[in-house]
C-alpha cells in the first residue's frame, strides 16, 4: 500500500521536530550542567590570595615554628635518677646470702635536679615570644607584598580588557571604511594604490587585536597563578574596570601612617625588644646553675642518706663572648630600625609623586586631548569618504586616535598602580 505524499511530508516534519525538542532538551541539560562562570572584583582576588597562596602559606608555618620554640624555651630540666650496688659476689654464689646482702654489699638510689640560676627560664620564654612577635610582623609584610603583587595583576587584566575591547571595536569600525574604499574603488572614486594601502592598515588593527587577546589570556595566567592554581577555575572573570577616582591625600599624613602601620617597619622595632632579650639570656646564662642531689645509701647493715650541692665556679667562663655579641646585637637592631624608618620614608614620598604625576597625566587626557583625537579622526574620516582629504591625512588621524586611546588606558591604569603602590608602602587599603 502506498502512503501519500501528505502524509509522508507530515512524518517527516514530525520527526525533525522531535529531533530538534530532543537536541533542545539535550543542550539545556548541557548548560545546567555546566560550572557558572566565577566571577571576583579586586578585593575578592586579594582574599582568595591570602587564604590560597602555597608561599605565604610557607611563610606562615614560620610562626608556628617560632611558637613552638617558646615551648622548647619553657621547658625545666629534668630530674636525674640514678642506682648503683656495689660488692655483689656473682662470681661466689655460695656467699649469696642475706647476711652477706645485709651487711657486705652497698646501693645507693639518688635523684638529682638542676636549679636555674639568673632567671635562665624567664629569660628564654621573654626572648623567644619577641622573636614570634618579629617573625608574626615578617609574614604580614609577605602578605603586604602579595596583595600588591595581585593588585598589579589584577589592574594588568583591566588593561588587557579594555585593550581587547577597543582594538575590537576599531577594527570593525576600520572594516566599514575598508568595505566603502572597495566600493569607492569598484565605482572609480579611488585608485587601486590608496585601496592597497587601507588594506594593508587592515593588517595592523587584526595585529592589534591578536596581539590584546594573547595579552589578556596571559594576563588571567599570571593572576590564576598568584592566587593559587587550585582557588579558581580556568574560565574565571573579573570585575571591575579602568576608571578614575581622585583622591585627595598628603604625603605628610601618609608617611605618619606609615610609620605606625607599616609591617616591616613594626618587624624592625620589634627587633630591638628582641635583640635586648636576647642581651638579657645571654647574661643569665652566664650565672651558674646549682646541681642538687639527694642520696639514699645501704652499707653495712647501715641505711644512711645524704645531700649533695654542686655549682660551677665561674672563673673563666662567664659568657662573656655571648654577652658581648648580643649587645652588639642591639646596636645592629637600632640602626636597622633607622635605615627601616629611612626606607619607609623615602618609599611613601615616591609613590606619592608616582601618584601625582599618574593624576596630572590622566587629567591632561581628560582635559580634552581624548576628544581632540576623536575628533580628528571622525573629520578626516568624513572629509576622505567625500573626497576632501588625501589617504595619508586619513590614515595619520586613525593613527594618532589609536595611540591616544592606548596611552589614555595606560595612563589610567598606571595611575590606578600608583594608588595600590600607595597601599602596599603605607601598609593599609584604607588611605582615607
Amino acid at each position: 500500500m502506498q502512503i501519500p505524499q501528505k502524509w509522508a511530508r507530515s512524518r517527516l516534519w514530525l520527526a525533525a521536530g522531535a529531533i530538534f525538542f530532543i537536541a533542545q532538551g539535550c543542550l539545556t541539560a548541557a548548560a545546567q550542567q555546566s560550572p557558572p562562570s566565577v566571577r571576583i572584583d579586586l578585593e575578592q582576588a586579594i582574599q582568595i590570595a591570602v587564604v590560597h597562596n602555597h608561599a605565604l602559606r610557607a611563610a606562615r608555618t614560620q610562626i608556628q615554628q617560632s611558637q613552638a620554640e617558646e615551648i622548647t624555651a619553657a621547658i625545666r630540666p629534668n630530674p636525674v635518677f640514678t642506682y648503683d650496688d656495689l660488692y655483689v659476689p656473682i662470681f661466689t654464689p655460695s656467699q649469696l646470702t642475706t647476711a652477706t646482702l645485709d651487711q657486705v654489699t652497698e646501693f645507693d638510689l639518688g635523684v638529682s635536679y638542676t636549679i636555674e640560676r639568673g632567671h635562665k627560664r624567664q629569660a628564654r620564654v621573654r626572648a623567644a615570644r619577641d622573636q614570634t612577635a618579629v617573625t608574626r610582623s615578617q609574614v604580614s609584610d609577605t602578605e603586604r607584598g602579595l596583595t600588591f603583587n595581585v593588585a598589579q595583576q589584577f589592574i594588568g587584566i583591566l588593561l588587557a580588557k579594555s585593550n581587547l575591547q577597543f582594538a575590537t571595536q576599531d577594527l570593525a569600525s576600520y572594516q566599514q571604511t575598508v568595505d566603502l574604499s572597495s566600493e569607492q574603488y569598484k565605482a572609480g572614486a579611488i585608485s587601486e594604490g590608496d585601496l592597497l594601502k587601507i588594506k594593508l592598515q587592515l593588517l595592523q588593527f587584526q595585529m592589534d587585536v591578536s596581539q590584546a587577546q594573547l595579552n589578556l589570556v596571559q594576563a588571567f595566567a599570571s593572576l590564576r597563578a598568584l592566587v593559587g592554581y587550585d582557588a579558581l577555575p580556568a574560565g574565571y572573570d573579573v570585575v571591575g574596570e579602568l576608571a578614575y577616582e581622585p583622591l585627595k591625600l598628603s604625603q605628610e599624613d601618609l608617611q605618619l601612617k606609615a610609620l605606625q602601620l607599616r609591617p616591616d617597619y613594626v618587624a624592625a622595632q620589634q627587633s630591638v625588644t628582641a635583640a635586648q632579650s636576647q642581651y638579657s639570656l645571654a647574661k643569665a646564662n652566664g650565672k651558674r646553675d646549682l646541681t642538687t642531689t639527694f642520696d639514699y645509701t645501704h652499707v653495712s647493715a647501715l641505711n644512711a642518706a645524704g645531700l649533695t650541692l654542686s655549682i660551677e665556679l665561674p672563673f673563666f667562663d662567664r659568657n662573656q663572648g655571648e654577652i658581648a655579641r648580643t649587645n652588639y646585637g642591639i646596636a645592629q637592631a637600632q640602626e636597622t630600625k633607622t635605615a627601616t624608618q629611612e626606607g619607609v620614608m623615602t618609599d611613601v614620598a615616591n609613590a606619592y609623586q608616582a601618584f601625582k604625576t599618574g593624576d596630572q597625566v590622566v587629567q591632561l587626557y581628560l582635559s580634552g586631548y581624548l576628544k581632540q583625537a576623536q575628533d580628528s579622526r571622525d573629520i578626516s574620516e568624513y572629509a576622505y569618504k567625500r573626497g576632501a582629504a588625501s589617504l595619508l591625512d586619513f590614515l595619520d588621524a586613525e593613527r594618532s586616535y589609536r595611540a591616544t586611546q592606548l596611552a589614555y588606558r595606560q595612563a589610567l591604569a598606571t595611575y590606578m598602580l600608583a594608588i595600590e603602590q600607595l597601599r602596599e608602602v603605607v601598609g593599609t587599603r584604607k588611605l582615607q
